[in-house]
């Protein structure tokens, strides 16, 4: 069997996989918004939930999810960014650092449902936030902050050595050379772990369960120590806890979700493709 032979048959082979992943996502994908598109409307989208959550819109559980996405966002991307600054640009490369970049990678596949008891004990019980958006979106924060870390620092890393001793012979700082040059080069690669972590802490319920979310409440939120109504936790509700729900309603918040989580990776997309047309390497 000659090379070019063998080559067909591998990018056949990894076609069918493609296939194999791709089509059940179009699948799921193609169910949720030929199900779900027929709730979608001004009302669904913008008022309170009523009669049991069997009426009215999912207006609270969109505002609580971006609440909290918010809440995330503030809490881990500087704290993420300047643990990853420190372990690539400043750290030395010994048992500790080692120990550090393990534990991170660890931490990374813990079950989100680990991360929601660890917030009840810490946020909740222990500081006394009680459940609310403060304790959740803290816990989210800690549960998305290994993923910010891991690719922020390997975005950091592929920034060419060149770039920094430049900076250096010129009489730049290190600081000023990773402020000025380091960061703005890496900064596609910031950008897509950001909005991994955040996309992750947007769909997550098992965290929010235990922290902030509640069963049903038709109002806005007053403050950041108040429960809040989340999608995903919704979600869950309507499609196991209550009885008789259409399950038009169900789908419709799957859509709705689905749509939210996509639009995070469109602008990410975005993003990241305007500042690679930028990079001078």
């Amino acid at each position: 069997m000659n090379r070019h032979r063998v080559q067909q048959i591998g990018f056949a082979v990894l076609a069918l996989l493609s296939l194999i992943v791709v089509v059940p996502i179009l699948f799921v994908v193609g169910t949720i918004v030929a199900r779900g598109i027929g709730a979608i409307s001004w009302s669904f989208l913008t008022e309170m939930p009523r009669n049991g959550m069997k009426a009215g819109g999912i207006f609270p559980a969109i505002v609580g999810t971006v609440l909290l996405t918010l809440g995330t966002a503030l809490a881990a991307i500087p704290v993420g960014v300047a643990g990853a600054i420190y372990l690539s640009e400043y750290a030395s490369d010994n048992a500790a650092t080692r120990a550090i970049r393990l534990a991170i990678i660890n931490l990374a596949g813990i079950p989100s449902v680990v991360y929601g008891l660890f917030g009840l004990g810490l946020f909740v019980l222990f500081l006394g936030f009680g459940t609310s958006i403060l304790a959740g979106s803290l816990t989210l924060a800690i549960m998305t902050l290994p993923i910010i870390i891991s690719t922020t620092e390997e975005a950091l890393r592929a920034v060419p050595m060149e770039f920094r001793t430049v900076s250096a012979s010129l009489g730049g700082t290190r600081w000023q050379g990773i402020w000025r040059i380091v960061l703005p080069q890496a900064l596609p690669g910031i950008v897509t772990g950001v909005i991994l972590g955040l996309l992750r802490a947007a769909g997550e319920t098992a965290p929010i369960l235990f922290t902030v979310a509640t069963f049903f409440l038709p109002r806005l939120p007053r403050s950041i120590f108040d429960q809040t109504m989340a999608l995903p936790y919704h979600l869950y509700v309507v499609s196991t806890q209550v009885p008789g729900m259409p399950s038009e309603i169900q789908y419709g918040t799957a859509l709705v979700l689905l749509v939210l989580v996509l639009s995070l990776n469109l602008v990410a997309t975005l993003i990241r493709s305007y500042f690679r047309r930028k990079r001078q390497w």
